[in-house]
């Protein structure tokens, strides 16, 4: 397979983006996102792009003041194992380090691929209280997950809670 690059996302990239997460809706992988939402994100993602086709795609959200998320990291299923996962994440967490942040979040099925990107397993209420309750107030579902909500929990069954710091 030729070289790929990863680079961010455009407007017009969204349409792709929302294929790639299809059929992992499907199979209840990921959640679903609306086309309006990934539009109000494009500048969220990077794309990995061969021949002008996207591979994959992954998101950085910021949370608060040192803390990101890792979202919709995504790898069409013929491009595994060739490191675009890894290229997607490297790309996220340069994005980070840019933006000051110091830790990275993800919630994942896939525990080994980020432990091997340094992120460990995490319990309950990593942030100090003042913090949790400042995030208490957020309407993004990420968040809730990061706090480890009971209303997401049907939603996150499954999943690790991981952390990185940068």
């Amino acid at each position: 397979m030729s070289e790929y690059t990863v680079r961010p996302a455009r407007s017009a990239d969204i349409l792709g983006i929302h294929t790639l997460l299809e059929p992992l809706v499907e199979r209840r992988i990921l959640l679903g996102k609306d086309l309006a939402v990934l539009y109000g994100a494009v500048q969220e993602f990077v794309v990995a792009e061969r021949d002008g086709e996207l591979i994959g795609c992954g998101a950085l959200h910021v949370m608060w003041e040192d803390l990101g998320e890792v979202r919709t990291l995504i790898v069409r299923d013929d491009w595994l194992h060739h490191g675009v996962g890894r290229a997607l994440v490297e790309g996220l967490e340069d994005r980070a380090v840019a933006l000051g942040l110091q830790r990275l979040f993800c919630l994942t099925f896939e525990v080994e691929f980020f432990t091997r990107r340094g992120f460990a397993p995490i319990g309950e209420q990593i942030v100090d209280p003042d913090v949790y309750s400042q995030l208490l107030r957020s309407p993004d579902e990420g968040v809730a997950e990061f706090l480890d909500l009971a209303h997401v929990k049907p939603n996150t069954l499954g999943n690790t809670r991981m952390l990185k710091h940068l």
